[in-house]
This record gives C-alpha cells, sequence and structure tokens, in this order.
C-alpha cells in the first residue's frame, strides 16, 4: 500500500497498477453523478442515445455537492452511498467508465463487472465534505441542470484525497480489513 499521485484522465494503464489500499491523490477533472443522473444515463445506454457527457476513461464522484456560500467554489461535498448506483454501474463500465469515487460496499455485480472491464472503486471519507471541498477549484455544471445539485458537473481538482478499496483484480479492502481484524482476534 502507497500514496500515488494520479492525474486525470485515468486510462487502463494507470487502473492496473492500483492495489486496494492505496492512497491517492486525484488532480484534474472528475465527473459528478448520483441516482438519478445514473439512471438517465442508463436510459440514454438503453435507448441507443447519445450520452450528454463523456464517461470513457473518466471517474465519477457520487456527490451531490451543497450549494457554494459566496466566494467558494463548491459547497461541502461528501460521498454518498454508491450502492446507490449498483444497478447502473456495470453498463456504464461497459461504455468506458474506469473510477467510482464514493462510500461503502459494492455488490458482486459491480465487482465482476470492475475485473471485466479494468475499472476500481475509490473511497472517499464520509462526513469530511468540507475537507473534500476544499480540493475542488472548479465546478461547472455539464448535464441535467434540472436534478439542482445531483446534476452532472465537471469538477477540477487538485489532490482530492481517496483510497482503492476494489481494484480492478478484485481485491477488497472492507474483506482484507475484516480478515486481518479476525487473524488478530484469532491470535488473541
Amino acid at each position: 500500500m502507497k500514496e500515488i499521485r494520479l492525474e486525470t484522465p485515468i486510462t487502463p494503464d494507470i487502473i492496473e497498477t492500483l492495489h486496494a489500499g492505496d492512497s491517492v491523490l486525484i488532480t484534474g477533472t472528475i465527473l459528478t453523478g448520483r441516482d438519478a443522473a445514473h439512471k438517465r444515463l442508463y436510459e440514454c445506454i438503453i435507448k441507443g442515445e447519445p450520452l450528454p457527457v463523456n464517461i470513457e476513461d473518466e471517474a465519477i464522484y457520487y456527490v451531490g455537492p451543497c450549494p457554494a456560500k459566496p466566494g467558494e467554489v463548491i459547497g461541502s461535498c461528501g460521498p454518498t452511498t454508491s450502492g446507490r448506483m449498483d444497478k447502473y454501474a456495470p453498463l456504464m463500465m461497459k461504455h468506458g467508465l474506469r473510477v467510482m469515487i464514493g462510500k461503502g460496499e459494492r455488490n458482486a455485480d459491480v465487482v465482476d463487472a470492475m475485473k471485466r472491464f479494468g475499472a476500481v472503486y475509490l473511497g472517499a471519507i464520509g462526513g469530511a465534505g468540507a475537507l473534500l471541498a476544499a480540493s475542488v477549484v472548479k465546478s461547472e455544471v455539464l448535464a441535467y441542470d434540472d436534478l439542482g445539485t445531483e446534476a452532472i458537473r465537471r469538477l477540477t481538482v487538485k489532490d482530492f484525497p481517496c483510497v482503492v478499496i476494489i481494484d480492478s483484480r478484485g481485491n477488497n479492502m472492507y474483506k482484507i480489513g475484516r480478515e486481518k481484524y479476525r487473524r488478530v482476534e484469532d491470535a488473541q
């Protein structure tokens, strides 16, 4: 496990170098999107319609940021529960999505798709929305403005902190952590 500085786009060759447990600092652009936006993107793909944003080799942060106060780029922007996007994630990865950022566990279908399509799941720290907002230097709405805080945005970030929770080989920090804890418990 190590700390890695990443610049977007995060391409397949970079994805392969990431391992569960690695700390990453992302600089560049990431998209935002929660359940309502994912549902619309999913429906576009199913209908064969063009997507309003390019998701190939992109990172999507599962967040609905709070409105910005005067003089700020963005309000608090802590991650939402990723399981809400599990229904949509495999199809998004099939269409080139490489990085998902959120909190919480992912289902087996999502992990299988990550291995099949070469994607990773990064965890952002829940409850640290103000800290995460400090890494955002620009925010612009790209699509679905009618969704308000859940619109798809492009965030320009500098040293946005995350941890690789599930790597492209399916190694999962939640499972690894539980196993380490069990071994310590069993040894006592």
